[in-house]
């Protein structure tokens, strides 16, 4: 059985950082929120074009649970649910910008 060298508290930052922002569609969402704003499931969905429902769902409750991404329901009538980044989210933005100019 596989056991790490180091233990996952020890790991380099920038391996953090990956494990969070890496993969295709996570950096693209936390962009497109930054940009649009507060957006429906919907709307994010068609910024995407090219995901599917089930990636996207996952990938959003990856974002949620890596505290990058907020959720948040209102209890009106119809029901909806919008999708924002968190503060934790919006601090690294200047780094996603420091890698574009790059």
């Amino acid at each position: 059985m596989y056991q790490r060298k180091i233990e996952r508290e020890l790991r380099c930052p920038l391996e953090y950082g990956l494990d969070i922002f890496g993969g295709k569609w996570n950096s693209r969402i936390i962009c497109i929120l930054f940009t649009k704003g507060s957006l429906r499931y919907n709307e994010l969905k068609a910024e995407m074009l090219d995901i599917t429902d089930t990636v996207l769902s996952r990938t959003l409750k990856e974002l949620m649970q890596n505290n990058m991404v907020e959720r948040r329901q209102y209890n009106e009538l119809p029901m909806h649910v919008t999708y924002q980044l968190t503060e934790k989210a919006e601090s690294v933005i200047p780094i996603f910008e420091t890698i574009c100019q790059w």
